[in-house]
């Protein structure tokens, strides 16, 4: 077990598998917590508005099933979260969503008592699809690391506000060369983040701490089932290696590129983000 207790806060939703009429819970936040938990932590929470359809209670069951703590989500009347998706090749293909359902409609606004319990643990993580921007800094301030998610569209300007306050960041550059994603890491580096990790799908991952680029190839797949969560998978299995490093004094980034890059290669054997998926109508 790693002694590490991690928070994701954001983010969750059902991908609609329409070829097979099959929707999986995920969501960045949520398939952060879970991995986590799947890795082993000591605890692993996730913090979000579920709506209460029938796509909601689907999630929340699932994480009930799984070693999550969520008894700090809040359940709105309304749509949960949830995005259409095919698979081409092994790909995954997104044809829509309801942009986060009631979640994007409603501000969280961190509290006293949502911060003391943020506190507890070492690290939180959201993304750019949570709609949580403006609370993040009080997280921040409040003294807990903050990793942040960019995916892949997201502008230099939106970047910039986030390094003013996330610790750790991570940003999808597929389709990108590699001396042009060692530009976007560093350039994220020099805005205020610690360290900032670049994901290029088949293609080598690029960290930069500041000082030092680092870059590990992927693990070699004999199969692939789902990409889904490929990029939530790895960020998670890095950052857990780091802070689990961090509380014996050591710093070793190579290896948690060589752990992400194994974490992520299993999960690509997975359906879904994590599997757990229910037929729709």
């Amino acid at each position: 077990m790693y002694p590490v207790r991690v928070l994701g806060f954001g983010d969750n939703v059902v991908d609609k598998y329409l070829h097979i009429q099959t929707m999986y819970p995920g969501g960045n936040c949520v398939n952060f917590a879970v991995y986590a938990s799947m890795l082993g932590v000591e605890r692993s929470a996730y913090m979000g508005y579920f709506g209460d359809d029938p796509e909601a209670e689907h999630v929340i069951r699932t994480l009930e099933e799984l070693p999550v703590e969520i008894y700090k989500c809040r359940q709105l009347h309304g749509e949960n979260g949830c995005a259409k998706v095919t698979i081409q090749d092994g790909d995954r293909v997104f044809m829509g969503s309801n942009l986060g359902g009631i979640r994007g409609k409603t501000p969280w606004v961190l509290d006293r008592f949502d911060l003391q319990y943020i506190r507890g643990f070492d690290l939180v993580h959201s993304g750019n699809f949570s709609f949580m921007e403006k609370e993040m800094p009080k997280i921040h301030e409040a003294g807990v690391p903050v990793s942040f998610d960019f995916s892949d569209c997201s502008t230099w300007e939106y970047k910039e506000e986030v390094c003013s306050w996330a610790d750790y960041v991570f940003v999808s550059c597929s389709g990108k060369d590699l001396e042009e994603t060692r530009e976007e890491v560093r350039r994220l580096v020099e805005m205020g983040a610690q360290l900032a990790v670049a994901t290029r799908g088949g293609e080598s991952c690029v960290a930069y701490d500041g000082t030092q680029y680092y870059e590990r190839k992927p693990d070699p797949l004999k199969e692939v089932k789902d990409t889904m969560g490929a990029g939530d998978s790895f960020l998670t299995a890095f950052l857990v290696r780091m802070l689990a490093d961090q509380k014996k004094g050591v710093r070793d980034i190579p290896d948690c590129l060589r752990e992400a890059s194994a974490f992520a290669a299993r999960v690509c054997q997975l359906e879904g983000a994590f599997g757990h998926g229910k037929k729709f109508s």
